[in-house]
């Protein structure tokens, strides 16, 4: 199913991108938290300043102060152990439940001789947290980030490495298209992360972020764990247990949702349902679109959730959800004198399915396995041509973990997937059949606290393409000074070619990437200060002339700066980013080497949202810019010799937390491109070049209203205290 850029996105999914929609949709204890908080000391009873502080298994913690003095609150319920270490002492871990209540809990710990602050491996991957070096956007963060639109794909894009291309679904990150960027769930990849798209109208992404206990965005150099993505991984793992039961109902423009997610009284298992319904008809009807809609986009979707703990030790946990949606559209035909418009008729089905199940054997080994499947079909009918495609993903993983000492650890696992895609072009019929099988091992080596070296490889095969690859990855990183790290990655990566081409022949071989990254990144309690330096070596890319084969190349090259702030000003969160790409490339029907159509030089965003407690209102603004980019002109001799004007959006949003019968409630108002700049993504060309038009945005701006309601709890005090 289709759902333009340009317009407010189905409920459960798609409407999902301010702060109080993650207090509504997903009552799994974001807001209902715990507060512990504690001090540090030495056996002399003397503060132990900026000791860490970690909740095994999970992203929460934080530091102590100069004084020693700590605090975090965590959305976890149940027993965990609380882990605190700090340069020059041994590490203590205790016991503590987690149940609403605040919990105060005091370290004493033991100096010794020559421990200094541990590093961690970095380069390549976004980074927030002081522990686990990896998330940067949980689910808060992408609902509040103004033109997200509650889109994962959305907010990840105002993150340094990623381009702004609005008329492709994907994340392009440093001079990558879309599909060399994966998504993984619970370790698996997702084979249709995109709803089906319009040409020239990018589609967005098909989960909610409150699915995710955070968002880990690596731009390159990313673990042996993860294979098929030649430039960049968007790991994603789905959210435990909820903290208690909750109904939801939805009212907005664009359509009605409703939820209920029940735990059970022992709290060692939960279950969940929604369902949303949207048309944008009256939508559509109040804010003209760029192109003649004969049937406005209409969809209906569902899901079910399961989640079971079993002691402290083990969690089972599954998803399912199906959408189903469509839409009919006419639009001029360049190549037509006469005002011909052309049909593009869309009907789309997606299920999506999976299973993950995670135990610990003691303090040594720890297990995950997960299972998924996939299908989607679509139903196109482009003027009197009739389209039908169906592609199914069912795949498999296990992979062990064996700790060692303190810290250094040794993953190792295998994954397995069976492919399908089946095409109907009017009488013509092509179908695909793939069992993809790949082994890895990894290995996290720390050679004293400051110094820390992760070698591993992975080996795939095909049997599509009857090859096999074996890709070898290094990371390391280097302690320098107090919150201070310098990592260096390096890293092979394969993909298959894209169906498209597999379609004419499958005597190819993989695509290959090789990755260089050199990183320095400051992190304390407040501050996130990331400058990275990248080159990427593109091989054995896929060309068409004179024929199918692996002969072209390509690279890119620059750098990338993030600063992040969060305590600087009260309420106030705000972050700068700033990308550099210097790429080219042979492939494809390029004939000579040369920046491709989706690669911005200079890429910047500026997110800052800011609460306000006494009217209970969060606002939050984001400017975007890039600048122009290559298109294709039949009449300059110099191919993609031409550039678009600069791409600049300014967008807002606002909502408001209240009571309305007795039920928790927030009210929803967002604007997109609130100037109403004349962005172009880029132009097309008639058959004889005489005549162009643009490729734009659907509308100049989006508008959005809605209601939202959560019968349990008044959370308006959590929300003050976790914007603080």
């Amino acid at each position: 199913m289709f759902v333009p850029e340009s317009q407010v996105l189905p409920m459960k999914t798609h409407l999902k991108f301010t702060l109080l929609l993650a207090l509504i949709f997903f009552s799994n204890g974001i807001f209902a938290s715990t507060t512990v908080s504690g001090t540090v000391r030495d056996t002399k009873g003397q503060p132990v300043p900026y000791a860490n502080l970690i909740l095994k298994d999970t992203y929460d913690g934080a530091s102590a102060d100069d004084k020693g003095n700590y605090s975090f609150t965590t959305d976890e319920t149940g027993t965990f152990t609380l882990i605190c270490h700090q340069v020059g002492f041994e590490e203590v871990q205790k016991p503590i439940t987690l149940n609403g209540t605040d919990v105060k809990m005091d370290f004493v710990l033991k100096a010794i001789a020559n421990e200094l602050e541990v590093v961690t491996i970095s380069a390549g991957t976004i980074e927030a947290s002081d522990e686990k070096r990896t998330t940067v956007l949980k689910p808060l963060d992408i609902v509040t980030t103004a033109g997200g639109q509650g889109d994962i794909y959305g907010a990840v894009q105002t993150l340094p490495g990623a381009t702004k291309v609005g008329e492709q679904e994907g994340l392009f990150v440093r001079g990558g298209t879309g599909n060399e960027t994966k998504t993984i769930i619970d370790g698996l990849n997702v084979n249709n992360p995109f709803f089906s798209s319009v040409p020239d109208i990018a589609s967005r992404g098909r989960f909610s972020p409150f699915l995710f206990k955070g968002t880990v965005f690596s731009t390159g150099g990313y673990s042996a764990q993860y294979g098929q993505a030649l430039s960049s991984a968007l790991v994603l793992e789905t959210q435990d247990l909820p903290t208690e039961s909750a109904s939801t109902l939805a009212f907005s423009s664009v359509g009605i949702g409703a939820g209920h997610n029940h735990l059970w009284a022992d709290k060692n298992m939960s279950a969940g349902f929604d369902f949303n319904y949207t048309n944008l008809a009256p939508y559509y009807t109040l804010v003209k679109q760029k192109d003649n809609y004969i049937r406005m986009p209409q969809f209906d979707g569902a899901s079910v959730n399961f989640r079971k703990k079993f002691g402290e030790t083990s969690i089972l946990k599954f998803y399912g959800y199906f959408n189903y949606g469509d839409l009919a559209l006419k639009r001029p035909d360049i190549d037509s004198v006469n005002g011909y418009r052309s049909l593009f008729d869309l009907r789309n089905s997606d299920a999506y399915t999976n299973l993950s199940f995670r135990k610990y054997f003691g303090d040594k080994w720890r297990m995950d396995a997960a299972v998924s499947t996939a299908f989607d079909h679509n139903e196109i009918l482009a003027n009197t041509d009739t389209i039908r495609s169906y592609n199914a993903l069912s795949q498999g993983k296990l992979m062990g973990t064996r700790y060692f000492l303190k810290r250094d650890q040794f993953r190792f696992g295998a994954e397995y997937q069976y492919f399908i895609d089946k095409s109907r072009f009017d009488q013509y019929n092509t179908n695909m059949y793939d069992n993809y099988i790949s082994g890895f091992g990894e290995a996290d080596i720390y050679l004293g606290p400051k110094f820390v070296a992760r070698v591993g490889g992975r080996a795939e095969n095909s049997s599509l393409l009857a090859k096999t690859n074996v890709a070898p990855r290094v990371s390391l990183a280097m302690r320098a000074g107090k919150n201070n790290q310098l990592s260096m990655a390096y890293g092979d990566f394969y993909q298959k070619p894209t169906n498209d081409i597999l379609y004419r022949t499958t005597a190819l071989g993989f695509e290959k990437a090789t990755h260089y990254i050199l990183s320095f990144q400051h992190v304390d309690d407040s501050i996130t200060l990331r400058v990275e330096a990248y080159y990427k070596k593109y091989d054995d890319l896929v060309t068409f002339f004179p024929s199918y084969t692996n002969g072209g190349h390509g690279y890119a090259q620059g750098f990338d700066v993030f600063w992040r702030d969060k305590k600087t000003f009260k309420n106030v969160d705000y972050w700068i980013s700033y990308t550099y790409v210097d790429s080219k490339r042979l492939y494809r029907d390029f004939p000579v080497e040369a920046t491709p159509a989706f690669v911005s030089t200079h890429n910047a965003n500026i997110v800052i949202k800011k609460f306000f407690p006494k009217i209970m209102t969060s606002v939050g603004f984001t400017y975007t810019y890039s600048s122009g980019r290559p298109y294709y002109n039949p009449n300059n001799p110099v191919y993609l010799g031409d550039k678009t004007y600069d791409y600049h959006v300014i967008n807002l949003n606002a909502s408001y937390l209240t009571k309305i019968a007795g039920a928790f409630t927030v009210i929803v108002v967002s604007v997109t491109n609130v100037p109403g700049f004349n962005n172009v993504y880029g132009y097309r060309y008639s058959y004889d070049g005489a005549r162009r038009e643009s490729i734009a945005p659907q509308s100049k701006r989006t508008f959005f209203i809605g209601m939202f309601m959560s019968f349990g709890t008044d959370r308006r005090k959590d929300v003050i205290n976790n914007t603080n």
